[in-house]
Parts: structure tokens; sequence; C-alpha cells
């Protein structure tokens, strides 16, 4: 029986994926760098912030890292002033508040961007718990932020659904023992698939979708939550 739905946060609610390459790009010229779209979602996207300036800027270590990080993260704010969650995303919160559903947030996103996010959308308070890598030993694809959401919200893998956007989300959800549904907002829908969704949509209006959460609940009058 479903118990939870858990979402990732950037490219799942809010396609902040264009600016996040955006604000790479301009970062990684001022080091000699020039990215293109591919390379920003085979190298940067899903994972975090130690990781890609590890990967990318081994160089540059500790605070000197951690600088570059802070500074082009600062970027990205000053460019999403106007973001908007992707279509259908009221619609399906407020059909998890109708079945009384649990609901959580599991992102990689650093602290700052996170709540600059949620504080701008206005979506804190439905959330039961948000779980950031920073909290936790290991970031996504590590199975850790979504068992650390499971163990808080008390539910079992099994009773969850995620929502994610990038494959290392999706595999830190699955090795998780969550379902995971995948949003093809920046990434090939094939690719989603073999890192292990079970569907995957390009937003939370899809039939597909509302047609799976439906037979988990039989009773639910579907079209009054997609029309």
């Amino acid at each position: 029986m479903l118990s939870t739905i858990l979402f990732d946060l950037d490219g799942t609610i809010v396609n902040t994926n264009p600016i996040h390459y955006q604000a790479w790009r301009e970062m990684l010229k001022n080091h000699g760098m020039d990215i293109d779209k591919k390379f920003y979602q085979t190298r940067i996207s899903g994972r975090t912030n130690p990781e890609i300036i590890q990967d990318l800027l081994p160089q540059f270590s500790g605070a000197s890292g951690e600088k570059i990080a802070d500074e082009k993260e600062e970027l990205f704010r000053q460019k999403a002033k106007k973001l908007q969650p992707l279509p259908g995303f009221s619609e399906l919160i407020a059909w998890i508040q109708k079945h009384q559903l649990k609901c959580g947030l599991v992102t990689n996103a650093p602290r700052l961007n996170a709540h600059f996010i949620v504080e701008m959308l206005d979506i804190k308070d439905i959330f039961d718990t948000i779980i950031l890598a920073d909290d936790c030993i290991a970031g996504k694809p590590d199975p850790i932020p979504y068992q650390k959401a499971l163990q808080e919200l008390n539910v079992k893998g099994e009773s969850a659904i995620a929502l994610e956007d990038s494959p290392s989300g999706i595999r830190s959800a699955v090795a998780a023992s969550i379902s995971t549904v995948a949003i093809a907002s920046t990434h090939n829908p094939q690719t989603l698939k073999e890192n292990g969704a079970f569907m995957v949509v390009p937003d939370f209006t899809d039939l597909q979708l509302w047609m799976h959460l439906k037979s988990l609940h039989p009773e639910d009058a579907l079209d009054s939550c997609i029309n």
C-alpha cells in the first residue's frame, strides 16, 4: 500500500537545470573550460558540488574549492528568481494531501539553494521531512539520503514512490528499495530507464503517472485531480 511520495528538487519539482547549466558554464569559463549541454548532463547534473569540483577542477581543494562552488550557487540564485513548478505539481500535492500520504523532499542541492527554491515556491509546509545531502555522510547516488528520509518518516521503501530526474537520483532511490518514476526534464528517457526507473514521464500531468496512482487507490476520482 502506498504511504509516501518522495520528491527530488532540481529538475523534478522545478526545472532548474537550464539555469544551473548557464551558471556552471560561466563559472567554468573563468577556469579555461568551455562546456556544452552534453557535458553538463554527463559530468555535472545530479552530482554534489564537492564531487563536481574534485572531478573538473582538482587543482582546487578545501576552502578554495568551496569558494568556487559558493560563487557558482550565488550566480545560480541571481538567475533563478522566476522559477515555477513543473506542470501538474500542485495537482499532485492536492492528491497526496487528499489521501493523507506522507511527503518528503530529498535533494543534493546545496543548503542555500534548497532553502531559496523552497521558500520562493512557498512549498516548505507540504513536506513532512526535507533531507539535504549536506546533512548526510554521502549524497546521491548513494542510497543514504533516501534511507534517511524513510527512517525519519518511519516507512519502508516498498510503500514509497520516488520522483527523480537524474541517473544518480534514480540509482539512489532504487538502492533504497523505492520504486522510482523518472521526470524526463533533462536526461534521455532511455537513460533514465536504464538506471532503474520503472516509468518515465515528461511532467506531473502525464496520464500514465495518474493511472498508476489510481491503481494504488482504486476509489480515487481521477478526473477531479487532473481536470
